[in-house]
């Protein structure tokens, strides 16, 4: 051990266990105070550590308890506090090479002997541990190109906040660990996950010289309507855009809107609370129909119209019903579906009832199905179009829906209207509901998918391709409800991991999806709302990072969280949690913390965070860097609002639009 070694040498191992070793201090170091050759050191802090030599390397020790020795002093069983022995409980976190560019590894494979030196931590040796040794590395030029301009620098490491265990000590994280994975931000409420999410992002595009971030992709699917205070002075520095488009359920131009074909057959199933047994085949078979709705597809929609009235009015001809049922039960379909091949007028004379009989039915039969060289309507090699996406007006989808309903009480399941009657009604609701008019399209207003999702990304063409024009995209839905909160956030992350999973190159784009209030729509269990409409985010979670799309989860009922989701995330920003089901989810979530680290948890103050993952060598405790501005979700200053003078003029404005919430509730 070098002269330095001894020099800083605090005391002697005198236990080492698999997980715990016992330090006993040297006498002299009252408090536990050490005054070492480079400052003075108190080293008893919980979460600090200390070094102890094992060969060529350090174990690196957690500090997780202090004490004095474990019985009483002399005879007269009092204990002379000031000359008593000390010692510490520390726990081995992990292994660090004595030599000076070595770096830090977590894990121990190498035990100190008993009475080995345990020394204090020199801040040095802190940067290896954390390996935040370098802030801003040169950059690099676009494919292999020389960099513009050739002094510009790139963060490495991000500052997150101040260290609560070592004095003026910064917190990074490594950017590519950090946001190369899925995060999450979890915390009671008010405990500051809005505003730590804030402060991340405003010092990731706040650099301060050539190169910003700014091929950056965050999609915010922002459902309390805060982020954009937090972000709206983002444009100032150079390059950095921040977008935000509000979603209201209206379908006001500069309002968000989703055009309805972009959901997919899922995505319908959720929106129509559609049962997988009976109304998920009947839907399946509608909306197939739909895309032979448009200008395109009139010839071919005719073709299947013919087949689906001729198949079901066969049906009814040959049953055992009485002649006068036949007629009315004919009439009353075409009443409601016909073609110029078969209307009322054109079947009128074969299906009238005289004197209880029905003459002519074989007449019906033979046009219909034909027969002797007469060709009918009835194609039994006809197939069912798939449902593509084609662009169709919402009002057609009833229709479709009506037919397919047909087609299948013309099979002989005379039940089946009845079975899907809660689907058509929500159908028909979702037709009237002003809360639903963002979807609600006619065939005419098509948007390629390639522009919606170039305006989601922040993208603009240029050149024959696109280049950034917003780094940030906020999507409000604070004025929405969560069925609609849950189905467009399920759409928009669709559509984005469907664009990412084949584009070419792969992983060259990289998206993060910052869901605020995740447990509201990425649920352990489905919602009232839908199905499961948590499984495309649990299909992210599992796939996502392979193709460049991340989350970033920020919730205060870890708990409420798919168990999937939370599994999948490299990285934790852990505020106050006090709950003891939250507590123990993260237990589970996280074998390889101590419990002297989550003890902490609860007792957490505002605005500081415990950090965990492979973007840190080791769990850190930390006050969370001040977001500025900060987002709307400041608490409120209640003696500020209650104690006042008489007659002052309520904050609260009361309009129309409050009056229309009233009306909906």
């Amino acid at each position: 051990m070098s002269n330095d070694d001894r020099r800083r040498a605090i005391g002697k191992v005198i236990s080492v266990a698999a997980d715990r070793f016992v330090i006993e201090v040297h006498s002299g170091t009252d408090n536990f105070t050490v005054v070492g050759f480079d400052d003075i050191h108190y080293v008893a802090r919980l979460g600090s550590f200390l070094m102890i030599p094992a060969q060529t390397e350090y174990v690196v020790a957690e500090v997780v308890g202090l004490r004095e020795r474990d019985g009483p002093g002399g005879g007269d069983g009092q204990m002379d506090k000031a000359n008593s022995a000390k010692f510490l409980d520390v726990v081995p976190v992990g292994m660090l090479s004595v030599a000076p560019t070595g770096k830090f590894r977590f894990g121990v494979s190498v035990f100190p002997s008993l009475f080995s030196d345990a020394l204090y931590a020199l801040d040095t040796e802190l940067d290896r541990i954390f390996d935040t040794e370098s802030d801003a590395v040169k950059s690099i030029g676009y494919n292999g190109s020389d960099c513009i301009p050739a002094d510009a620098t790139r963060f490495r490491n991000l500052g997150i906040g101040q260290s609560v265990i070592f004095e003026d000590y910064q917190v990074k994280v490594r950017i590519d660990d950090f946001f190369g994975g899925h995060v999450a931000v979890l915390g009671n409420t008010g405990s500051g996950k809005s505003c730590t999410v804030a402060s991340i992002l405003q010092a990731l595009f706040e650099k301060p010289d050539e190169h910003h971030a700014r091929g950056a992709t965050f999609v915010v699917l922002d459902v309390n309507g805060e982020y954009h205070t937090a972000f709206e002075k983002l444009p100032n520095i150079a390059d950095i855009g921040v977008e935000r488009v509000i979603l209201d359920g209206s379908a006001a131009a500069d309002r968000f809107r989703v055009p309805h074909w972009f959901l997919d057959l899922a995505e319908w199933e959720l929106l129509l609370q559609a049962s997988e047994r009976t109304q998920l085949p009947i839907l399946r078979m509608a909306l197939g129909l739909t895309t032979l709705f448009g200008q395109a597809g009139g010839t071919q929609l005719n073709i299947f119209r013919n087949h689906i009235l001729a198949t079901c009015i066969t049906q009814i001809l040959g049953d055992e019903t009485q002649p006068g049922a036949k007629e009315t039960r004919i009439r009353g379909i075409l009443q409601r579906f016909r073609t110029l091949e078969i209307n009322a007028t054109k079947l009128g004379r074969w299906i009238s009832v005289s004197y209880g009989n029905m003459p002519a039915l074989q007449e019906a039969y033979k046009y219909l199905a034909g027969s002797d060289g007469v060709s009918g309507f009835i194609n039994p090699d006809l197939k069912f179009p798939d449902y593509d996406g084609t662009p169709f007006d919402f009002a057609a989808l009833g229709d479709a829906i009506d037919l397919s309903l047909l087609y299948e009480e013309a099979h002989g399941n005379r039940q089946i209207r009845d079975y899907c009657s809660q689907m058509v009604t929500r159908f028909k609701a979702l037709q009237e509901r002003t809360d639903y008019r963002f979807l609600r399209h006619q065939a005419d207003e098509a948007l390629e998918p390639a522009d919606f999702l170039a305006g989601l990304l922040g993208l603009k063409a240029k050149d024959g391709g696109h280049t950034k024009s917003a780094q940030i995209v906020i999507i409000d839905m604070n004025a929405v409800e969560d069925e609609v909160v849950e189905l467009v956030s399920a759409v928009l992350a669709r559509m984005v991991f469907r664009l990412l999973r084949h584009a070419d190159p792969r992983n060259r784009f990289p998206v993060h999806l910052l869901l605020e209030e995740a447990h509201r729509y990425v649920a352990s269990t489905p919602s009232r709302y839908a199905m499961d409409a948590g499984r495309i985010f649990e299909r992210i979670s599992k796939e996502g990072r392979k193709y460049g799309l991340f989350l970033l989860v920020a919730s205060q009922r870890p708990s409420e969280l798919s168990k999937t989701v939370l599994s999948q995330c490299s990285n934790f920003v852990v505020h106050r949690i006090q709950n003891p089901d939250d507590l123990s989810q993260i237990r589970q979530m996280t074998p390889f913390i101590s419990d002297a680290v989550l003890r902490r948890l609860p007792s957490l103050p505002k605005q500081h965070a415990l950090v965990f993952g492979n973007s840190v060598n080791l769990p850190t405790t930390f006050k969370v860097r001040s977001a500025v501005p900060l987002p709307a979700s400041d608490d409120a200053k209640i003696v500020d609002l209650w104690f006042h003078e008489a007659g002052r003029l309520s904050l609260l404005r009361l309009g129309p639009a409050a009056a229309s919430l009233a009306a909906d509730d």
